[in-house]
Order: C-alpha cells, then structure tokens, then sequence
C-alpha cells in the first residue's frame, strides 16, 4: 500500500507546514508517531500505543498517528495493516491496544475476547464504500448487484461475461479480490453475495494488498475487482462503475456513502479499544484526540469522514469505553 501512504505522508506534510523535510520514514510494518510542533497538550503522555487491523482502516490511523505525534512526541504509536480478522486475533491475544475494523466485531471475536480477558469497545472513526472497479477500457459503467453475485457466486460457472447478456462484452471473466482475512472480504461476500465468507475459487486472484489489486485490474483487459473507495478514487488504469441495487445506478461518492444511497456497498469504519487498555492514559488520549480531530485526519488520509451525528454517537461510545 506504498502508493496510498504517501498520498497521506504528502497530505501530512502540507498540514504541517514544514515540507517533506518534516515527515518521517515510513516503511511496511508500520509507523511510529513523531514530534512537530502543534498546540501544546494539556498533559504531557509517554508510552507506546500498539494498532493493527483493517488495511482500510490503516492510512486513517497512521495519519491520527502523525498528527497525535505533533502534541504528543512522547508517545509511540506503531500502526499495521494485517487485515480486520488477523487485527482482532492479535488484538483479543492481548497483542494489541486498539484494533482497526472496516466491519463490526462478530461473535466469535468477541467470545475469543472474552476468554483472553478483553472487553471490545467499538468506536465509529470514519466511512468508507466498496468501489467495483474495472480495466479503463472496460465497456461497462454500472453493474447490478444481482450480475455480481452471479458472477462471484462460490458455485458460479460464468467463464463469459456475455453470458450475462445485455451490454456485458464477450469476453473472458477474470477477477482480482481481497483475501479472507480482510474486512472488505468479509463485508462484501455478506451483502453483495450473501453468503458466510464465501466466493468462487477460479478465475479469482486475490491479494490481501489493495494496491495489488488495483495493479492487476490495470494491467488485465477485462478483469473486475472490489476495493475500499479510499484506494480505488487515487488509482490510475481502472474505472469505477455505478452500482444498481435495484433503484437506478449511483457512483461511489464522500456524499453518497455519508449518506447511505450507495447501497449496499457504504460501511462505517472502526477502532476497537479494550477497557483494559482505554485505562492507559496514553491510549485513552489517543482515542480522545482522534475523534476530536477526526475530520482533518480523514481529510488527510483521503478517506470519507463521520457526519456530525456519526461523531457524536462515536464520542459517547468513547465515554462509555472510558467509565
């Protein structure tokens, strides 16, 4: 996800001030918040915050990260991306203190929370929507959600498009998808294909890198994908088609998804903190600080922010998480 990070280091950099030179390293395994300036915190916080989680997630995060560092340079925070899934089995282990999610806790993660002694909290951050996205020369703009559990169906035999009939073209079907440990996996073969965590095997790459997977839709006539709206909205070689639920075609947009026309593929964006580790003055004040700010930090990392309603339940949430 290099591409999309230093879209966010750059958005960073200008927030700050002070060009490239005020940005730190980053690299894959994640990143650690650094001093800048910024207003002066009530209370000076040390320690180190752990996060992992939603790779959706992870570009928001990393710029909470930054941004915290500037009022908090004595607080550590590393962020990963190892998908939603592996995020709450490292966060339930005691691994982790706040878990990324671009989907709810389900009740199997929670029940492995509870035996590890983690009571999950889970915090609204941001939004975001599935983008189904296409090679550039692809002839078709909107995409019905039936055609797409036909053609990603675990038991679909579509090997043409133009079995589909209509304006779909006669050519081969090929796919590009997130693996299973991703939330964007898990949401989409929910609501779109409607199935427990299920979808075709053949003709199907799947990558647990967005990046990756915008890159094999570029370079493959003909292939189809789905990715969080945040990655598809930078990507070059590739369109983003409409999405017909069953009341007309609508794009993907910040509007859209807010709003919850773009159906069924908007979602809210999570942070999941423990009670045990909201106890820790230096993560209580990160969670504070993130959605106190949290609509500059979607900005900057590009991502769909929170209505103001959204916030306000987000804020109680935290309240509640804290008590």
């Amino acid at each position: 996800m290099k591409a999309h990070r230093l879209m966010v280091a750059l958005a960073l950099c200008g927030a700050m001030g002070g060009g490239l030179a005020a940005c730190g390293d980053d690299d894959e395994g994640g990143s650690a918040s650094s001093g800048g300036g910024g207003e002066a915190a009530q209370e000076e916080l040390s320690g180190k915050v752990s996060i992992d989680g939603s790779s959706t997630v992870q570009p928001f995060a990393e710029a909470a990260s930054e941004f915290f560092g500037e009022e908090q340079p004595g607080v550590q925070v590393t962020v990963s991306g190892a998908g939603t899934g592996a995020g709450f089995e490292r966060f339930c282990a005691g691994e982790t203190d706040i878990s990324d999610a671009s989907r709810p806790i389900e009740d199997d993660e929670t029940e492995a929370c509870e035996k590890g002694g983690i009571t999950p909290s889970e915090v609204q951050v941001a939004n975001d929507g599935i983008a189904i996205i296409a090679h550039e020369s692809f002839p078709v703009s909107c995409v019905k959600t039936s055609d797409l559990k036909k053609l990603l169906a675990p038991k679909s035999k579509i090997n043409n498009y133009s079995e589909l009939g209509g304006e779909w073209p006669d050519q081969e079907v090929s796919f590009f998808t997130p693996g299973e440990e991703s939330g964007t996996f898990d949401f989409f073969t929910e609501f779109v294909l409607e199935t427990d965590g299920e979808e075709r095997a053949d003709k199907v790459q799947k990558s647990a890198n967005d990046n990756q997977i915008m890159t094999g839709v570029s370079g493959t006539e003909g292939a189809l994908a789905y990715v969080g709206f945040s990655y598809a909205e930078e990507a070059e070689g590739i369109k983003i088609l409409e999405v017909d639920a069953g009341d007309g075609c609508v794009a993907p947009s910040a509007q859209t998804i807010q709003d919850g026309s773009y159906k069924p593929l908007s979602r809210p964006l999570f942070m999941y903190a423990s009670q045990k580790s909201i106890q820790k003055p230096e993560v209580k004040g990160f969670m504070d600080f993130t959605l106190e700010n949290a609509e500059r930090i979607a900005e900057a990392a590009k991502i769909v922010p929170m209505t103001a309603e959204q916030a306000e339940k987000a804020k109680a949430a935290l309240t509640q998480a804290e008590s």
